[in-house]
């Protein structure tokens, strides 16, 4: 009996549709596959934390915590197993209306932490307010800029300190956008991202990169003779140099896969680089195209930006580079989002242990290489 005879006709729509479904989501989500990855994050220890968001993460220079900041616009310091997380500082002081899940600008939103280490005092990036600080018993922080050659800093993002020369470099990921609509400043091709060196005996901000398009993750180099800042759109890697003959130069020192977020030196003088999410055909659709990264600005909501992105499967990424070279050395993954989702940042330490933290996730991780 031939099979149209056995199977009514509308038994057979699901299936075509399932197919479709199938070959579609290949076609334009599937995120990238990558070769020569590890995808031994999955084996990560999590750490759970009671508010969203955990996007960078640091240690004191007595080397305890670590410090997270969260999207409610609290610092909270882990204190181990017994004690868990308990408040450290916060950016704002209006605390009244704000979320563990969701951002509230008046509650601020602090994004990179960097402490100094001869005065003990933390340093702050908020997505909402500038650079804050803190001092090392903590509290609410204080203003430290939040302007630059006569332009307000809209999305201070992550930073960097040279105590030698008192000064420390961050990113401004863009000069019209707060943190909230990061990736629609990713989507939207505008290059109002820069890079600003303060120094903090004379107080005065400087520009030393613009142009850039959202420009997330930034660190110096071992020796502070360059630093480096990553663009989340791209995936390029920019290098200005501090010292040396090429001395307030810039040129591309990497490109990394997927939309990379938060840059940490290792202890060995290489650099790893959080990654949110690899690319996929339809990221990359929108991305490449200044017009329809413009529409889908006006017409699409963030979460399901954020959901295309990804390639509506959260997955975690890390990348190490070369500090010489920018040379790719190792990709770890969990490629199917079992442990990690929406990496933000990896902060090797000096015991061989990995820490991750996750721009939307509520929890920490830590990875045991040895």
């Amino acid at each position: 009996m031939p099979i149209s005879q056995k199977i009514p006709t509308w038994a057979a729509v699901p299936t075509v549709f399932a197919i479709f479904a199938v070959v579609s989501y290949q076609t334009l989500f599937a995120p990238d596959n990558l070769e020569g990855t590890k995808n031994v994050l999955p084996m990560a220890k999590t750490i759970p934390i009671p508010v969203d968001g955990p996007e960078s993460i640091e240690f004191d220079p007595q080397g305890e915590g670590p410090y997270a900041a969260v999207v409610d616009g609290r610092i909270l310091k882990w204190r181990g197993d017994a004690l868990g997380w308990v408040e450290f500082a916060h950016t704002s002081p209006h605390r009244g209306n704000c979320s563990s899940r969701e951002v509230v600008p008046t509650c601020g939103r602090p994004l990179g932490l960097s402490f100094e280490k001869k005065t003990g005092d933390l340093y702050i990036c908020d997505g909402y307010l500038g650079v804050m600080k803190v001092g090392p018993q903590g509290g609410l922080a204080e203003l430290v800029v939040d302007q630059a050659e006569g332009r307000k800093v809209m999305f201070a993002n992550q930073m960097d300190i040279d105590e030698e020369e008192d000064v420390f470099y961050f990113n401004d990921s863009s000069d019209k956008y707060h943190f909230r609509e990061v990736f629609f400043v990713a989507a939207n091709g505008e290059r109002s991202g820069r890079v600003i060196r303060y120094d903090k005996k004379t107080k005065e901000a400087k520009v030393v990169m613009d142009n850039l398009r959202c420009n997330n993750g930034l660190a110096l180099n071992k020796d502070r003779s360059f630093l480096i800042s990553c663009e989340s759109a791209t995936g390029l890697v920019h290098r200005y140099w501090i010292k040396g003959p090429k001395a307030g130069t810039r040129d591309i020192f990497a490109k990394v896969p997927g939309y990379p977020d938060n840059i940490r030196l290792t202890p060995t003088g290489d650099f790893w680089i959080g990654i949110h999410s690899k690319k996929s055909p339809v990221g990359r659709l929108i991305v490449g195209n200044k017009w329809l990264g413009k529409l889908v600005e006006k017409t699409v909501k963030l979460e399901l930006l954020i959901a295309v992105m990804n390639g509506f499967k959260p997955h975690g990424i890390a990348v190490k580079i070369s500090g010489e070279t920018g040379e790719i050395l190792e990709i770890l993954e969990d490629r199917e989002g079992k442990t990690m989702k929406y990496v933000s940042e990896a902060y090797e330490r000096e015991d061989g242990k990995i820490w991750f933290g996750s721009v939307f996730w509520p929890a920490v991780w830590v990875l045991d290489r040895k």
